[in-house]
């Protein structure tokens, strides 16, 4: 038996397109949170540690909302799919509550904004896991070909960069003309500050800036998340690919018990150890570049540094789209997914190394000269793991009650990811606090910088060395997948 050309064809543009789309909300979310993080130090008064339980907390709310909603997509019934109508009201709700989530008021005190911060945030992600868990669940299922999920994956994580080349541009924005500005107050004289350089009052973002600015993330969301939902198709599901039970405690028996088979795949397993350890290794120094270029490259003058953290952070996406990703799909198509993985991960260390020499205050310039190499390393994460679920997800129906669990899958495994971030945070803020970071000094320590680069260094690198060892492993090749989908198709002629 072989494989017809429709289980073989590729995806027409206009899917590619709009599942794309899909992908930059699910990348510009979380980029604007993490952009806008800075804010709550920065702008709200917030501790850089309590600013790190912020982050833990709510991930660890989604441990039980991602598998809950990776269920009910599962086994949703409708005349729209399982997928389209959570992703149509989840892109909804998410651009509105992320407004409501940056109503807060300096004035009101640290603890009042905490509060307000944690129970918003909750509420928020609750509404992103509506939106992101059927949405990453479909692009498992949109194509069964080994090589095109790759190119699927691979084209969505290039639309999805955008979101990383204009989040880093918020900090300009909100510090620009464009925003409501106050004037920059010494908190031990209460005077004005003055610009050493030009003599004038030094004007700081406001928390109305930081809200207007939301308003417009908001609207970009809300237009682009709804695409998929609008433009994808999914495909026909058999009956036998829906749960059974009827009512909660028999579903909630479902539920963990499909949560226990995804957990015993072996080669999910290492996927997700994997992507925890590069990204949240990638994570936890995420801000530190905005940190050390202020800090060290401009001795803590802000308005000399000016454009020069957005533009790193833009450069780095502009080379991960264009230049690293087509690089990687193309690997993985002639060497397989395995050892495109190998070859980006070392090769994003070389590049983390190259940073303690690239970072110079005599020559800014040469920041940019680790990038192509350290973007290897985020450029072919997502685009290898996503495309390697899909293929576990095959692999689980085979192995199993002949289930489609790619809501489950997806839901877990970024889970996964969004709690490493929290937990990057949270060392994130450890960290900071370790080596005595003060944002409210303007000169910080030889010592605290010196541990600033160190760390900035050392814990991606370490960590991404971690995932290559994890993977060694991992052996669903484009063979062995061929054989799971003969199998696959025999079966379900069988069952049907």
């Amino acid at each position: 038996m072989t494989l017809s050309k429709a289980a073989e064809g590729r995806l027409p543009f206009v899917q590619k397109l709009a599942y794309g789309l899909g992908n930059f909300v699910n990348n510009f979310l979380p980029g604007a949170l993490g952009t806008f993080s800075v804010f709550l130090l920065t702008i709200f008064g917030i501790d850089p540690l309590v600013a790190g339980v912020l982050s833990l907390v709510p991930r660890l709310y989604d441990a039980i909302t991602d598998p809950i909603m990776g269920y009910i997509s599962d086994n949703t019934r409708s005349r729209w799919g399982r997928r389209r109508p959570y992703i149509f009201i989840g892109a909804i709700l998410s651009g509105v509550v992320f407004v409501l989530l940056w109503q807060m008021d300096p004035a009101a005190g640290s603890t009042h904004n905490f509060w307000y911060y944690l129970l918003v945030s909750l509420l928020f992600f609750t509404c992103e896991t509506v939106f992101a868990t059927p949405y990453v669940a479909l692009g498992y299922e949109l194509t069964d070909d080994y090589n095109e999920r790759t190119r699927l994956m691979g084209f969505s994580q290039v639309v999805g960069q955008f979101a990383w080349i204009i989040s880093p541009w918020f900090w300009v924005l909100v510090a620009s003309d464009l925003f409501p500005k106050a004037p920059a107050v010494d908190p031990a004289t209460g005077e004005q500050i003055l610009d050493s350089v030009t003599g004038q009052v030094v004007m700081n973002p406001t928390a109305a800036g930081v809200q207007q600015l939301a308003m417009v993330v908001a609207v970009i969301c809300i237009v682009l998340g709804v695409m998929p939902a609008l433009f994808c198709r999914e495909k026909p599901v058999p009956e036998s690919a829906y749960a059974h039970k009827k009512g909660l405690w028999s579903s909630l028996g479902d539920l963990f018990s499909g949560i226990g088979k995804v957990f015993r795949n072996k080669y999910f397993l290492m996927l997700c150890g994997a992507t925890f350890l590069v990204f949240n290794g990638y994570q936890v120094v995420g801000s530190y570049s905005y940190y050390i270029i202020v800090y060290y490259l401009f001795d803590g003058n802000q308005a000399a540094a000016g454009n020069w953290p957005a533009l790193f952070s833009c450069v780095n996406s502009i080379i991960t789209a264009f230049l690293v990703i087509p690089i990687i799909t193309r690997l993985a198509v002639k060497y397989g997914k395995k050892k495109a993985f190998m070859i980006s991960t070392i090769v994003s260390i070389l590049g983390y190394i190259l940073k303690w020499w690239c970072f110079s205050p005599s020559h800014n310039w040469l920041m940019f000269i680790p990038l192509p190499l350290m973007s290897f390393g985020i450029g072919g994460l997502f685009t290898l793991m996503m495309s390697m679920t899909a293929d576990v997800c095959d692999l689980d129906e085979l192995q199993n009650d002949g289930r489609r669990r790619e809501g489950t899958f997806g839901s877990i495994y970024w889970w996964m990811v969004k709690f490493g971030q929290s937990i990057a945070g949270l060392v994130c803020g450890v960290v900071l606090k370790g080596i005595s970071f003060d944002a409210a000094k303007v000169h910080q320590a030889a010592s605290t910088i010196t541990g600033l680069r160190l760390a900035d260094i050392l814990i991606p690198s370490l960590t991404a060395l971690l995932a290559v060892v994890i993977m060694t492993g991992y052996d669903l090749s484009e063979e062995k997948m061929k054989e799971i989908k003969l199998m696959l198709a025999e079966k379900r002629e069988k069952d049907s």
